[in-house]
């Protein structure tokens, strides 16, 4: 029962998080919200960033590319940051935030991963539902190159975004309700593909 209610609240918090989150989208500073949600996603907050970049790409297309923009712009500086906990403060901070999401096992997956993938990892993952924060994290404990994975973290995060933007530009209402309704499984076939293109290339090696 007591787990039950535990579940229960979690859930309830997480429903608020993203109406919180999609609330913004009406607000006259969205943009600077859409950068802080964008950044704070990426290193301690459980709701991505997508959610107001698709509401606020939706009312104004025209500047859908904008809007991917500042989402890539907020999300590296994130990643800066949730790499920095990770390498300096993972006892005092990320070890409490992982407990709290209740997400130490996908962490110590996620190692396991990083030690077969290395920042091929980063790529993958800036597509995938898989939480950012959790990559970024990993990243600073276990010491991965520092620019390499900014970099990695820029391109996977840009391009997702920018994907987007992009998509919302030209197809509006209807496209952006068709990826609401299937986005983790888009990000999850684009995710798979880029595994497939790794494997590819280490056959050829």
């Amino acid at each position: 029962m007591m787990k039950l209610l535990v579940e229960k609240k979690s859930v309830s918090w997480l429903r608020r998080a993203y109406h919180w989150t999609l609330a913004w989208a009406e607000h006259p500073q969205a943009q600077w919200a859409l950068f802080f949600i964008a950044m704070i996603e990426a290193s301690i907050f459980p709701i991505p960033p997508d959610i107001l970049l698709l509401a606020l790409a939706l009312g104004r297309s025209d500047l859908s590319l904008r809007f991917a923009a500042i989402c890539t712009a907020g999300s590296t500086v994130g990643a800066s940051l949730g790499y920095m906990i990770g390498m300096l403060l993972f006892v005092s901070v990320a070890e409490p935030v992982l407990q709290f999401y209740g997400a130490m096992e996908q962490f110590h997956h996620v190692e396991i991963w990083f030690s077969q993938w290395g920042l091929g990892l980063v790529l993958i993952a800036g597509f995938t539902p898989i939480p950012f924060k959790i990559i970024t994290i990993a990243a600073g404990a276990l010491g991965l190159p520092f620019v390499g994975f900014i970099f990695a973290a820029l391109l996977s995060r840009g391009a997702r975004f920018f994907l987007e933007g992009s998509l919302l530009r030209w197809g509006g209402e209807r496209l952006r309700i068709w990826v609401e309704d299937y986005f983790e499984w888009i990000t999850l076939v684009v995710g798979l593909l880029v595994v497939v293109g790794f494997v590819g290339l280490w056959l050829l090696q």
